[in-house]
């Protein structure tokens, strides 16, 4: 073989392997991309199934295990004659009818003749920048959880804030919490993740297309109390009891 065919021999074979190598350069890099590829739409599948997921939870309707009157309220005393209360936490009426009626509500579940059903419902969230209302009305259902839902709820409306404010940011409902014994993170990560969130939200649709209007409104065995005062309270559970 002349000194020229071998000369072109390498030569072509120099350049098969130039261009092999390319080839395996290109396969290389199609491949990286688009394992990248898929890594990034597992990615954001990943993201929107639990973006989904927290949409679906905040949305969900959980009802408190110990709720009464078809998850509605709260009870309270085991009496022949049912007050049912409806009331917002920011309602500066319900805190003056809990503060005069409360020792005579107090008196009437320990004489054995109430069962006291407290309705926290959320009418008044336009008064608050933050929809107070309902975050205390969750906040109530998640501390009946933990068994102190009435002890929450005179706390709430010892500590109620004024109408057309923020209201209580959420890690103060949280310091309510624990100030009556709702250490447990339990508790905090209801409020925090709005656990009872539609909760509020049904209680208050039920308590309007049972006529409820406005808070307070109380009913003494189904009858509406016109004026909530101690003597009327105690009067018209007399004549529900006779």
């Amino acid at each position: 073989m002349s000194k020229g065919v071998k000369e072109r021999t390498k030569a072509k074979q120099v350049v098969r392997e130039q261009l092999a190598r390319e080839r395996r350069r290109t396969v290389t890099l199609w491949t990286t991309v688009g394992v990248i590829a898929v890594l990034v739409i597992a990615g954001l599948v990943g993201w929107g199934v639990a973006a989904g997921q927290a949409k679906d939870t905040a949305g969900k309707l959980t009802v408190p295990p110990s709720a009464v009157d078809d998850g509605t309220a709260f009870a309270r005393g085991s009496g022949p004659v049912t007050v049912d209360i409806y009331e917002d936490f920011i309602c500066p009426g319900c805190r003056q009818v809990e503060t005069t009626t409360g020792p005579t509500i107090t008196g009437l579940v320990q004489a054995g003749k109430v069962t006291v059903r407290y309705h926290p419902i959320a009418i008044l969230d336009r008064y608050s920048t933050t929809q107070y209302s309902t975050r205390a009305a969750s906040a109530s259902a998640a501390a009946a959880d933990g068994g102190k839902f009435l002890e929450f709820h005179d706390a709430l409306f010892a500590q109620q804030p004024p109408e057309g404010g923020a209201g209580l940011d959420d890690a103060k409902l949280i310091e309510i919490g624990r100030s009556v014994g709702l250490t447990d993170e339990a508790f905090a990560d209801a409020v925090n993740g709005k656990k009872y969130k539609a909760w509020a939200t049904k209680v208050t649709d039920t308590a309007s297309a049972r006529g409820v209007v406005s808070t307070p409104t109380v009913f003494v065995a189904g009858k509406p109390l016109e004026r909530p005062t101690p003597d009327a309270l105690t009067a018209a559970v007399e004549a529900a009891g006779a």
